[in-house]
Order: C-alpha cells, then structure tokens, then sequence
C-alpha cells in the first residue's frame, strides 16, 4: 500500500495533498513529493493530511524529516488533519524538537492562516489520485 499526492500551490504557499496509508513502502514516494514541492514553490509547505487513512511509526519519522528538509531550505512545514494517530496536542509540538511545526485542525485552518497570498493557483498530483478528495 502506498500513497497518492497532490501538490498545489498559491503565491507564496504550498500544500501537498496526501491520500491512502503512508507507511515504510510509501516514504521514498514521499520524499519524492516533498522534493517536487520544494523544486517548485515558495513559502511554507501545508502537509493536507485530510485524506490519509494512517500512518505508520516510519511515516511519522519521514514527516519529521521533510520538516528538516524543507527548514534548510528556508521553507517551513505546517500540518492540516492529522491522523488520530499522529501528532499529540496542540499547534506546535509535532516533531523532535529541532524545528517546530504548526498543526492545524484542518485545512481550512491551514488555509486561513495564510490568507491574502493571492489569487493564482497551479496544481499536480500524481496518476491515481483518488476522485473527490
């Protein structure tokens, strides 16, 4: 089982979209989403995790990581949705404790925090993105 991903974004704002279970056989396709966002937007990354059914304790560890990732470049990441069994609290406390990052409810939430950015929208997602999510 795998993921599928979704990549939009706005002026000065990213949001990857994931779907399904992101688990040790999805984190390579993760990263590569990740390195898809990074190559080409600017600003925070809002991880939409409105549509993933779980995640695993490696999946977790590869979120953390892409927080990493995107914070040496500069970019932040923002968590929208996350799954029962994801992040515990509240905003800011997802993460090891080198970089923080902020969990919002959901992804209007996400949204709203970043309001003002603009009007232009592009999206990619990969092939067998899931209808209506």
């Amino acid at each position: 089982m795998t993921i599928e991903w979704r990549y939009t974004i706005h002026p000065g704002l990213g949001v990857l979209s994931l779907a399904g279970f992101l688990g040790q056989e999805a984190v390579g396709r993760f990263q590569g989403a990740v390195g898809w966002a990074l190559a080409r937007g600017t600003g925070p990354v809002v991880l939409d995790l409105t549509g993933l059914r779980g995640w695993s304790d490696g999946g977790r560890l590869a979120v953390s990581e892409a927080a990493l990732r995107l914070a040496a470049e500069g970019r932040g990441l923002e968590l929208a949705a996350v799954p029962r069994s994801g992040a515990s609290g509240t905003d800011g406390d997802f993460g090891d404790g080198e970089v923080v990052v902020t969990v919002h409810g959901d992804l209007a939430t996400a949204l709203s925090a970043h309001r003002d950015r603009g009007a232009e929208e592009r999206e990619w997602r990969s092939d067998a993105w899931p209808e209506g999510v």
